[in-house]
């Protein structure tokens, strides 16, 4: 592997490996919770779907423009994030106190295509 490509697969791959980890990791957590009253703490989950999606996304769109034409990057990355989030659903299915919901797949959407658009309008 040339130089070029080590450099380009760190910058560009390695934070979307990262934080499909760290999706992973906080998945496998029996239980998250603040500790703020139910609402709050509901609103906080959303959110925090939201956002993992949205950065997942916007690293692989990043990752992704480098070899391919920007839609189709954005529409490979929309593709492998929201298959992330059905699989991220799935091993929620496995891990003690959690429960995968295809509700949170939808609000993992919203991220997505936050994303989209974000990267979309920033070009």
């Amino acid at each position: 592997m040339s130089e070029d490509k080590l450099l380009f697969s760190i910058n560009y791959w390695l934070p979307v490996f990262f934080w499909m980890g760290v999706i992973f990791y906080l998945s496998g957590q029996p239980d998250l919770s603040s500790g703020l009253p139910h609402f709050y703490d509901w609103v906080l989950r959303k959110a925090a779907h939201i956002t993992e999606y949205f950065i997942l996304t916007f690293l692989l769109a990043r990752a992704l423009s480098r070899n391919f034409n920007p839609k189709k990057a954005l529409l490979l990355s929309a593709i492998i994030a929201l298959t992330y989030a059905f699989s991220d659903e799935y091993h929620q299915t496995f891990i003690y106190g959690r429960l995968g919901s295809i509700k949170d797949i939808g609000i993992d959407g919203i991220g997505i295509i936050s994303a989209i658009y974000y990267r979309k309008d920033a070009k």
